[in-house]
């Protein structure tokens, strides 16, 4: 009966990790001039295909952390690449000159730390660590 239970809490909590992932917030700074974006605009923009933030022009992009389940479920999401895939195609661009890494910067609370001294930054964070100090362009489930 114990291993059940022990078995059913480990479960629960996996499903309540999964949902806590559940959606993903591209954001810039509150005063930004930004736009919102599409679906396709952000992917072209996190996969170096696009430079530009509509309403706001050339754009400094921001990551999370390698290790941070965010940054898997936010490329899976918006680009349809593994986190492992973007990497790849980054050292691509970066190798042939045509970009600029996107800074990784340790945590959501980073990113938004971030966005709040750069408008033409954009980077992305867990929907609910979403407060005033950031504007939602897009989000994604």
């Amino acid at each position: 009966m114990k291993k059940i239970k022990n078995i059913l809490l480990l479960a629960s909590g996996l499903l309540l990790g999964q949902a806590s992932m559940a959606q993903v917030a591209i954001v810039v700074g509150a005063q930004s001039a930004a736009t919102p974006l599409s679906t396709e605009h952000a992917s072209a923009l996190f996969l170096g295909k696009a430079d530009q933030l509509p309403g706001a022009g050339a754009v400094t992009l921001l990551d999370q952390p390698e290790s941070a389940a965010v940054r898997e479920h936010f490329y899976t999401k918006v680009t349809g690449k593994s986190a492992a895939q973007v990497k790849a195609a980054w050292a691509r661009l970066v190798f042939s000159g045509k970009a600029t890494l996107p800074k990784e910067l340790a945590s959501s609370a980073e990113v938004k730390k971030a966005l709040a001294s750069n408008p033409k930054a954009v980077g992305y964070i867990e929907k609910s660590a979403v407060d005033s100090s950031v504007k939602v362009l897009l989000s994604v489930d």
